[in-house]
């Protein structure tokens, strides 16, 4: 059977596209079969029917709580036998109704080397902070504001002429290879988790 993969996304979906372009290519090694997204308008949501993905679009207004939102995201996540959560760019912290029961099967993407800049716009916090080098983490979600332990990092330098759109692009090309590759190893049993370690098995 196959692996099954559903993708949460708030924005342009640029992630999910690389992920998308991976499966068609082969080398994902798993079916991405949901897009969930809290952006009626999000680009990503068309992205996602080009590639022929089932979309969950709500409008987390329309909800008394974000429990009651998420319990109705799994049961399209159950419906669809989902193996993995993969966010890309999802603005919304999940809270234990999602991860409890898919702990250790929710993996995020985040625009530093995690612990130094969590949280939104770690791009712009690392030029103001004056760091010479920044980058990208892949990391299990634990409910907390990217605290989960790290699958892997990437670094950059940072060039003295760089703001933040520039930045931002280099970092978005290192997100769009790190990210597939990542899901990969997942997908294929290479990733073990043991508290805070993460390791890869040969």
């Amino acid at each position: 059977m196959s692996y099954r993969i559903a993708v949460f996304a708030s924005g342009q979906g640029n992630n999910l596209q690389a992920l998308v372009d991976a499966e068609a290519a082969g080398t994902l090694g798993g079916q991405i079969d949901l897009l969930v997204c809290d952006k009626p308008n999000a680009p990503v949501i068309e992205r996602a029917k080009r590639a022929g993905v089932d979309c969950f679009v709500f409008n987390p207004k329309s909800y008394p709580s974000r429990e009651d939102a998420e319990r109705d995201i799994i049961v399209q996540l159950k419906k669809r036998s989902i193996d993995l959560i993969v966010l890309a760019g999802y603005m919304r912290l999940l809270t234990s109704t999602i991860v409890e029961p898919y702990m250790g099967r929710i993996i995020n993407i985040h625009p530093s080397l995690l612990p130094a800049f969590p949280g939104k716009d770690a791009i712009g916090q690392a030029l103001r902070y004056g760091v010479k080098v920044t980058g990208v983490t892949v990391h299990f979600v634990d409910g907390g504001m990217d605290t989960g332990p790290i699958i892997a990092q990437r670094a950059l330098e940072i060039d003295p002429n760089d703001d933040e759109h520039s930045l931002a692009q280099r970092i978005h090309r290192i997100e769009q290879e790190l990210y597939p590759q990542v899901v990969s190893l997942f997908v294929q049993g290479k990733i073990a988790l043991d508290g805070r370690l993460v390791t890869f098995q040969s």
